[in-house]
């Protein structure tokens, strides 16, 4: 049987193929996920999730941790509350971030056995 788009190849394993095809995302769903390994993709972002998983944390506590500006932290955060990856808890003025998914966790952890081999 030959390929999709006359491309002159043949496809010896059709059964696995099919097999395959069924198994994978939408295209709608590739892109969500893209999209998130995107926003991983920041040391910045991966060092703030790294220290909430932790335990909750304030910009500034954060900030003085991290080595960067509150500003930094909250522009930063904003995109993780974008992506629901961090919630925020209100005490007085204070907000303290935690992460919102214990598979981020779980993902950051999996990725860093990765790097180290």
């Amino acid at each position: 049987m030959a390929c999709k788009e006359n491309c002159n190849c043949t496809i010896f394993h059709q059964d696995v193929l099919t097999k395959v095809e069924k198994s994978l995302y939408s295209d709608q769903e590739f892109d969500d996920l893209s999209n998130l390994f995107k926003v991983l993709s920041d040391p910045t972002r991966i060092k703030i999730l790294t220290a909430i998983k932790e335990d909750e944390l304030c910009v500034c506590d954060l900030g003085h941790l991290i080595g960067v500006s509150k500003s930094a932290i909250s522009h930063q955060m904003k995109l993780l509350r974008s992506y629901d990856l961090v919630k925020g808890r209100k005490e007085g003025k204070m907000v303290y971030y935690s992460l919102n998914d214990p598979n981020i966790s779980r993902l950051i952890d999996k990725v860093y056995i990765h790097t180290k081999g």
